[in-house]
């Protein structure tokens, strides 16, 4: 009887833990997909703007010349290959 306790309750936290786990991968995951500011994939580089109000913003750009500025919008904007670009940030200006 005792073994079975044990087992049974073994089996439920190893459950709960997987559980758990696979809640904080799917967030991670959907987070991970657009996240804010700067990000790169294999052949892309993109600046993901994440506001809920609209606004514009001056972001430089780090593209291996003398860096540049591009007004960006709310949402991802492509920026170009990620062999020429970088990184990207936010100037703290609204254009």
């Amino acid at each position: 009887m005792r073994v079975r306790r044990i087992v049974t309750g073994t089996l439920g936290s190893l459950a709960l833990c997987l559980a758990s786990v696979g809640a904080v991968t799917m967030s991670a995951g959907s987070a991970a997909a657009d996240p804010c500011g700067y990000f790169a994939t294999a052949s892309d580089s993109y600046y993901n703007h994440c506001t809920s109000d609209g606004s514009r913003i001056v972001i430089e750009i780090d593209d291996w010349g003398p860096n540049s500025e591009r007004c960006v919008g709310p949402g991802v904007t492509w920026l170009g290959s990620s062999s020429d670009v970088s990184g990207a940030w936010y100037t703290g200006r609204t254009c």
